[in-house]
């Protein structure tokens, strides 16, 4: 049989199992949808509070029982639980994420002014930290063993930083001591320096450790035997086939690393005064504002889901011999 009827033979299997795979990605993404939107909902509920003091203006708004049970009828928190959830669910599939109430404007208005600023912050910051961690752990694979030493120790240390910590130093040395960047984060490329190395120095170093140990293997693998027998320099074995290995597993975990930059956006958005996703969600928790905190959580779900599927992808390009389950 020919190599083009073998080819043809196999795309149909081929295309099947994408179309699998492709499908349990969706049926994953909106599992995950789902439990975070149940999550949040039981979750916020379980606070202590009422949630139509959050509306009118906290409990410090004194806001007559009238108003209360005005404000309960009108956002339907009188309905039985069950009838708020399913509400909820529904409004949620057919794109409707409700008003904020501490805010009084759509949520998806809301969503559309700060994700811009905290999807620059996080994409510069695992930028960043690819960077770093990739130059680690190069540098620190040619050294040798006293090299490999002081990176592991470099890795450890900033991979255990508190993000609140290191913004804190960082705004001590460079803007009150130096006074070369400003302590709260502006519009102006300076402003985003700070905030952006306080997110990407513990991410680089957590990825910078698994990086690493896989071009340590690569090094000493069958396929780099064989290039150096070829007459292959140990820096062509190092760039052009230890560095793809050493990309994967950074690769595998950039839909981790998303969250990580999600999570640790709450402090530093606090810290550097800057408007963002994590800031207006811990505003949004502290004043029990459930359309926003829902609008919120579903947004960096969907967002984890879409980049986890991305570094799949990106696996299947770096790597062929990995293909669709």
């Amino acid at each position: 049989m020919s190599a083009s009827a073998t080819a043809t033979n196999r795309s149909p299997g081929s295309f099947g199992a994408s179309v699998r795979w492709l499908l349990r990605k969706l049926g994953g993404g909106v599992f995950v949808l789902w439990a975070v939107a149940t999550a949040i909902f039981f979750g916020i509920r379980m606070i202590p509070g009422d949630p139509a003091e959050a509306i009118l203006g906290g409990p410090g708004s004194q806001a007559s029982p009238e108003a209360l049970a005005a404000a309960r009828a009108q956002y339907g928190l009188d309905l039985p639980l069950h009838v708020q959830y399913f509400g909820q669910l529904w409004r949620l599939a057919t794109g409707d994420m409700g008003t904020s109430y501490s805010l009084k404007i759509p949520v998806t208005e809301v969503l559309r002014e700060l994700v811009p600023s905290t999807l620059i912050l996080a994409v510069l910051a695992l930028l960043l930290a690819w960077a770093m961690a990739l130059v680690l752990a190069v540098l620190s694979t040619r050294s040798g063993g006293v090299g490999t030493a002081l990176a592991s120790g470099l890795e450890i240390v900033s991979a255990a930083v508190p993000h609140f910590w290191l913004a804190s130093v960082l705004i001590m040395v460079f803007s009150t001591a130096l006074g070369w960047l400003p302590p709260v984060s502006t519009n102006t490329p300076a402003g985003l320096v700070l905030p952006v190395i306080t997110l990407a120095l513990p991410l680089a170093g957590f990825l910078g450790q698994v990086m690493r140990d896989t071009m340590e293997e690569a090094q000493r693998s069958a396929f780099a035997l064989s290039a150096r027998a070829r007459g292959e320099s140990e820096t062509g074995v190092l760039l052009r086939h230890s560095l793809r290995h050493a990309a994967l597993p950074g690769i595998a975990l950039s839909g981790w690393a998303l969250g990580s930059l999600l999570s640790g956006a709450v402090v530093v958005e606090s810290i550097f005064a800057r408007p963002g996703l994590g800031r207006s969600l811990l505003s949004a928790v502290t004043t029990r504002d459930i359309p926003l905190v829902t609008g919120v959580a579903l947004l960096s779900a969907a967002a984890y889901v879409v980049i986890m599927a991305l570094s799949d992808i990106a696996e299947r390009l770096v790597d062929p011999r990995i293909s669709a389950p």
